[in-house]
């Protein structure tokens, strides 16, 4: 129900776009969110946006280099990463919340629809 695209390998400074495209229902009045999953550690959370897209929350480590947006006549989500760091390397994920016009957060047992995820290697 929600497919990651965007990933690749980019050298440190660069750039990606990831884009999250719902299918099957609607999320538009779901908070949505970005979380990341580094080699051989857990999954952590990187970015979240209001149903109303209004409010936006970021993990300290990526504030000021990604910016997270939606959609939602397309029923999409994006995460746009500038500044890329190695550290970024990671498979992301893109996440739907649990129950409708929740704030966002950044529990991840609080989001009940995951996506595949999509590689970022950030070469130095």
């Amino acid at each position: 129900q929600l497919i990651e695209s965007g990933g690749g390998l980019v050298q440190a400074g660069g750039s990606l776009r990831l884009s999250c495209a719902a299918s099957g229902r609607t999320f538009s009045s779901y908070a949505m969110g970005w979380f990341r999953q580094p080699p051989g550690k857990q999954r952590y959370f990187v970015a979240a946006i209001s149903w109303s897209g209004s409010m936006t929350d970021y993990a300290d480590s990526v504030k000021g280099r990604f910016t997270i947006s939606r959609d939602k006549p397309k029923n999409a989500v994006y995460l746009q990463m500038n500044s890329l760091k190695p550290e970024d390397t990671a498979v992301y994920y893109c996440a739907a919340m649990r129950s409708i016009w929740r704030p966002p957060s950044r529990v991840d047992n609080e989001y009940a629809y995951w996506g595949q995820g999509t590689q970022v290697t950030v070469s130095s």
